[in-house]
């Protein structure tokens, strides 16, 4: 069934339709705008019905966020299911970085937009990544304190990927990217 914006129909999973909606609108035009008017415009729904399951934008972004949250997990544990060196956390940095790169506006949206502190999903999604870095900073390095150094990692490796998304360090080809940020996660992590 083809729809127009003025022509709403009823979604089996409205609020999945809308955050696939988002990411998409995100896919195409990192800067886009996540108005719940433009997500219900590009799932072909009027523009009240977002309202029945996200109750402002923030809490579109949340979902969005969760989606982003999961995905970034999958790809770390597609680099490394159980990271226990040095290099290991490196090609963890770099699969980071490379994430922020690859889906930029997904990226933003999981990292300066106001998200939802309240949304299940949200919280669930960066405790299991924060638990993931955790366990290989603990791995890796046995005698440090874990929470603190994969906090400081994280920090580091952060603004790695926003200093590349912004421009600050040089993007333009993934193996300059990747010795960047392999260098520099081992020379904070000797």
């Amino acid at each position: 069934m083809t729809t127009s914006p003025s022509t709403p129909y009823h979604h089996g999973d409205l609020p999945t339709a809308l955050v696939t909606s988002a990411m998409e609108l995100l896919e195409e035009d990192p800067a886009a705008d996540l108005s719940l008017r433009a997500v219900a415009r590009r799932a072909g729904v009027s523009a009240a019905a977002p309202y029945r399951h996200f109750a402002d934008r923030n809490a579109l972004a949340s979902a969005v966020a969760a989606v982003g949250y999961d995905e970034l997990a999958a790809a770390l544990l597609a680099v490394s299911p159980a990271p226990s060196s040095t290099e290991d956390i490196a090609g963890l940095a770099v699969a980071y970085v490379r994430f922020a790169l690859d889906r930029p506006g997904l990226f933003r949206v999981m990292f300066t937009e106001g998200c939802d502190l309240g949304n299940p999903d949200r919280v669930d999604a960066v405790a299991a990544i924060n638990t993931f870095l955790a366990g290989a900073v603990q791995r890796a390095a046995p005698d440090a304190d874990p929470e603190p150094t994969a906090l400081g990692a994280w920090a580091l490796v952060h603004g790695l990927a926003f200093l590349h998304l912004d421009g600050k360090l040089d993007a333009s080809s993934p193996e300059a990217v990747a010795d960047r940020v392999r260098s520099t996660v081992a020379a904070i992590l000797r």
